[in-house]
């Protein structure tokens, strides 16, 4: 199992644009992957998931993947957040 840790940057949050991104590329991989806040957590192959998680600016949260292709979903997805959307938070 992968667990990394970010931090959202983008002034917009968690809107439908990049969710939607995020869950063409989730879906596109084996891996059960998530993203967890605080408070709850949510499949990154459903947009109605990831845009109930209410993402905001400067909001910490964790990307869990865990499966048989879970360094390619992590190298995947990680750097899609990292384009303009989040910070990692390094350990």
């Amino acid at each position: 199992m992968i667990k990394k840790e970010f931090i959202w940057i983008s002034e917009y949050g968690l809107h439908a644009r990049p969710a939607g991104k995020l869950v063409s590329i989730a879906s596109e991989l084996k891996s059960n992957i998530k993203l967890e806040t605080s408070d709850q957590s949510a499949d990154a192959k459903g947009l109605f998931g990831l845009m109930g998680l209410k993402l905001k600016k400067d909001e910490k949260f964790a990307l869990h993947i865990e499966g048989s292709d879970e360094s390619k979903a992590q190298k995947l997805i990680s750097e899609f957040l990292t384009e303009n959307l989040a910070r990692e938070v390094q350990a």
